[in-house]
């Protein structure tokens, strides 16, 4: 295990044996578990309600962008940590703080651009 591939068959040794604890607890579950399905366990339980009609729903496209946008924004906070972490550091402070202005201007930009598009409206 020395050297440069070393590393590498470590982790790969690491990956199997996690895949083969989660393949065996779920091997294990089951045969350990009952099964005994009646046409009430089949049925699709929906909060309490008993189902009707057809599966199918439509929905507007609006819900996946605003999840799409939250989701670009959560992603975009992550990057705020390691910019408070480097500009506690001796020597960055002018230049870390113009980079996230800069930042949060393109940041700000996309927000104005999704409000401009009428995106963030919820009706």
């Amino acid at each position: 295990m020395d050297g440069y591939f070393g590393s590498y068959a470590l982790v790969a040794a690491l990956f199997a044996i996690g895949v083969a604890v989660v393949g065996g607890a779920l091997f294990l579950n089951r045969l350990l578990r009952p099964t005994r399905p009646t046409a009430e366990k089949l049925t699709s339980y929906e909060c309490g309600v008993d189902p009707v009609g057809d599966g199918w729903a439509q929905s507007q496209i609006r819900y996946y962008v605003f999840t799409y946008l939250y989701v670009v924004f959560a992603v975009d906070a992550v990057f705020l940590f390691p910019w408070a972490t480097v500009f506690a550091a001796p020597g960055y402070g002018v230049a870390t703080l113009v980079e996230m202005f800069v930042f949060l201007a393109f940041i700000a930009l996309g927000i104005l651009y999704a409000w401009r598009k009428r995106v963030l409206t919820w009706t």
